[in-house]
């Protein structure tokens, strides 16, 4: 379980942290049927660090219905990244932001100590080897039971939602 007290967290480390929205959407829907309470996610990647920038990356949908979740985001201090869903002949529907996350995480990584990764998506495993390369602590936090199993071995520290669902999770 993550520790604030762990010995490798510090009160001056500067932190940022790149949320990736849908994964965290779907696995809290599929495993629990909530939604993801990012205040709470927010609160305990910090802890009593300095938090640089937060961002989220979001999917905007032809309705707008997501437009009051994105202004919450924002009231928490969050910096948004909004795409615009992609829909394919056929129906499928597509919106992927791995390649921003890790371009802005690479970015981001020469102003801080430590990157937090919000989500369980093996698709960042040569990101996370990428920025522990460069000397930055790279934490993931996300529903154990939905993340990659190389991705939470290799992350400097893995902070798993399912064992307290109630606090990160909303009502």
């Amino acid at each position: 379980m993550f520790s604030i007290t762990n010995s490798t967290i510090y009160k001056n480390q500067r932190v940022a942290v790149f949320i990736d929205v849908q994964n965290l959407y779907h696995s809290a829907r599929a495993i629990y049927q909530k939604r993801v309470n990012f205040k709470e996610l927010l609160d305990v990647t910090v802890g009593q660090r300095k938090l640089i920038r937060a961002f989220a990356y979001v999917v905007r949908t032809k309705t707008g219905e997501e437009k009051p979740f994105f202004e919450a985001l924002e009231k928490l201090g969050i910096e948004m990244r909004i795409k615009d869903l992609q829909e394919y002949y056929g129906g499928m529907k597509k919106a992927d932001w791995d390649v921003g996350i890790a371009v802005d995480a690479i970015k981001t990584s020469q102003i801080v100590d430590a990157i937090v990764i919000a989500s369980g998506d093996g698709d960042y495993i040569p990101l996370v080897e990428y920025l522990k390369n460069q000397g930055r602590r790279v934490e993931v936090i996300a529903f154990g039971r939905s993340t990659s199993a190389k991705l939470r071995e290799i992350a400097d520290e893995f902070i798993d939602l399912d064992e307290n669902p109630k606090k990160y999770l909303l009502k």
